[in-house]
């Protein structure tokens, strides 16, 4: 009787721990942190980032860094950069990147991809609003394996 009781407090404990467990993972993936670099005099950076950091927290905003410096370390390529860089949870966000774009980077974690990038300011992508004005552009994943689509905004 007193084993049954001792092995049903243990598993009632470890059910609990596990439940703790997943509300902890639960938190801390809508309060990922980040870091921004950014030139100060860029005021589009900051509407981008009011938009961008919908469910993450702010944790540095890097102004007046040596932007070519920034995206040759976090491996940006040439042909996709912009005026902002954002490092979160070790992924590279460049330029213009739409929020729900981030989101679905984070929830999917794509192991081959090393960022996801919006090359150039396009009109009327988030910070580069322009009233009704809208360029289609696309958000491209950059990684070891190359370059994709990995959205499309019209």
């Amino acid at each position: 009787m007193i084993g049954a009781m001792a092995k049903a407090m243990r598993d009632t404990s470890a059910a609990g721990l596990l439940l703790v467990s997943l509300a902890a993972c639960s938190t801390a993936a809508q309060a990922a942190s980040y870091t921004m670099y950014r030139d100060a005099g860029c005021g589009c950076c900051l509407d981008w980032a009011d938009h961008a950091a919908e469910g993450l927290d702010a944790e540095v905003t890097a102004e007046n860094a040596d932007m070519q410096t920034v995206k040759d370390l976090h491996g940006v390529p040439a042909n996709l950069r912009s005026c902002h860089t954002m490092i979160v949870e070790g992924y590279v966000i460049e330029g213009h990147v739409p929020a729900e774009a981030i989101r679905k980077l984070l929830r999917e974690k794509p192991q081959d991809v090393t960022g996801i990038a919006v090359p150039g300011m396009p009109v009327g992508s988030p910070g580069m609003e322009q009233g009704d004005l809208k360029q289609p552009y696309q958000v491209i994943a950059f990684g070891p394996k190359g370059q994709r689509i990995f959205a499309s905004y019209n």
